[in-house]
């Protein structure tokens, strides 16, 4: 699950330009450049010499990987088509006509439609690696050989949390193909080639260099992008990403942009990742992931001092809330907790929790290290399977200064309970007003609401919240903050806030 609940007025994504991310397919009329070449082994096995002190000539190493390098072309039916336009991808702008060859406004086309991405293979066998979005809803696939042959695609498999496909071609014979290389070893200020098919633009290279590694851009819960500033566009989707000695550290998957086309900011999913999920798809057709059961939030500074934690736990991954019956609730994890270690990885952010959990093979057994009121604390979980509508949560919310709490509560009645349809299980008090104005406010939160606890302490009552509320103030240490456990559309994130100075 991705995090719907953003409770602070200046959510993470939004200040990194969530509207101008956009994924790279694009609807085009052009194919592939012609291109020969077959191989029996990895193109890019081969060394291509020291690096220069000059600007770098990546001629050999584009001639060598080119055979290697596919172009994607989708067919879709117009309702699908038209559903892409409108929901582009998990944490990308609406409204990007990318999967339509024309993007019309008024009427639309009868039929199916085209779009176009990239690709590469990997074996000589024909399996082929590109971007879930590029094949997303499509009624048939075909790629174009750098040569001109083109070949029907078979599935295999998707990943759309992570946005990795994998294809299946026959050519009956083998095909040039290219191994994927070592994205650990990537370093910032290095050069890299990006190869694909731009605007239908087959073949094309373009060069720059990693501009930073392990972004999260918002996209999906396990980001971990490679940034880029070699020029890529709508149509490299899919494609790979070259070192100059010729190693696949990347898929071209994303761009920021404000333009539509490149302006440098470029991200892609690094190959270790592209590794894990392909084996797992080629073996079985899908992904499995470990699974915690919990949603998880960024520590801000607010949140520590209205929490009381001490500075050992400025990083970390603060639980929002705990699923019941999950590995976590069976271990003993608590809404409040700060998560600081999963086996041997640490944990700085919610991120880093996503990632360790979800590399954890289900049913392994593995130590978490928490911070329960300031107190360290080990608990044994034994992680489960991530079902499909499952994702590991992590909601990073963002940092405020809020004035005055300003909310009227109220219980939680039949009548309350059937209009906001909370689940007979849900416990705390409805947030039946905002003051205009007031901290509560500036800090995200609004009628409909639901109060589950103020700071580790569960509220049941208007009258329970009220007392925990001033308890948690008086007792706040000069901190003048207080921090609530907030439940809004079936997810809980904890909201900071500061009573100190109301606005007016």
């Amino acid at each position: 699950m991705l995090d719907r609940f953003r409770p602070l007025p200046a959510p993470r994504a939004a200040r990194l330009g969530r509207p101008l991310i956009m994924l790279l397919l694009a609807g085009s009329m052009l194919a592939g450049l012609p291109m020969a070449g077959h191989a029996d082994t990895a193109l890019n096995s081969q060394a291509a010499g020291p690096a220069s002190s000059h600007v770098p000539d990546f001629a050999d190493l584009v001639n060598r990987v080119r055979p290697a390098v596919v172009s994607i072309t989708t067919k879709m039916d117009v309702t699908d088509a038209a559903d892409e336009e409108g929901n582009a991808g998990p944490g990308l702008p609406h409204g990007m006509p990318f999967g339509l060859p024309f993007g019309m406004p008024g009427a639309r086309p009868h039929g199916s439609v085209q779009a176009r991405g990239s690709g590469f293979i990997i074996d000589a066998s024909g399996t082929v690696v590109t971007n879930n979005h590029v094949v997303k809803n499509a009624k048939s696939i075909s790629v174009l050989l750098s040569d001109g042959t083109e070949l029907p695609a078979k599935l295999v498999g998707t990943d759309p949390r992570t946005d990795i496909a994998v294809l299946k071609v026959k050519a009956g014979h083998a095909l040039p193909f290219v191994a994927l290389g070592d994205s650990g070893s990537v370093r910032p200020g290095q050069w890299v080639v990006a190869m694909g098919n731009p605007f239908g633009l087959g073949g094309s290279v373009t060069a720059g260099i990693v501009s930073a590694l392990g972004r999260d851009i918002g996209s999906g819960p396990y980001d971990d992008f490679i940034q880029v500033d070699a020029p890529i566009n709508q149509g490299n989707s899919g494609g790979p990403l070259f070192t100059q000695d010729g190693e696949v550290v990347g898929i071209n998957t994303a761009i920021l942009s404000p333009s539509g086309g490149s302006v440098g900011i470029g991200f892609a999913i690094p190959s270790a990742m592209v590794r894990e999920v392909t084996q797992q798809l080629l073996a079985k057709g899908s992904v499995t992931r470990g699974y915690l059961g919990v949603e998880s939030q960024k520590i801000t500074p607010s949140m520590a001092a209205a929490l009381h934690l001490p500075k050992s736990a400025a990083a970390g991954a603060l639980v929002a809330s705990v699923e019941a019956d999950s590995p976590a609730a069976q271990a003993g994890v608590q809404p409040g907790d700060v998560i600081l270690q999963v086996g041997e990885a640490h944990v700085s952010q919610p991120r880093d929790l996503a990632l360790a959990v979800a590399s954890a093979k289900p049913g392994s057994s593995v130590k978490l290290s928490v911070l329960r009121d300031g107190t360290p604390k080990d608990l044994d979980v034994t992680l489960a399977s991530l079902k499909p509508e499952q994702t590991a949560r992590a909601d990073e919310g963002g940092d405020a200064t809020p004035h005055g709490i300003g909310v009227a509560l109220g219980a939680i009645t039949p009548d309350v309970r059937d209009q906001l349809d909370l689940p007979k299980t849900t416990k705390g008090v409805v947030v039946a007003g905002v003051r205009s104005g007031s901290a509560a406010e500036q800090a995200g939160l609004r009628a409909g609401d639901v109060i589950q606890g103020v700071g580790n302490h569960e509220v049941t009552t208007p009258e329970d919240a009220a007392k925990a509320i001033r308890r948690a103030l008086e007792n706040g240490h000069g901190t003048g903050s207080v921090a609530l456990r907030v439940l809004r559309d079936g997810q809980s994130a904890f909201v900071a806030i500061n009573p100190g100075d109301a606005e007016g």
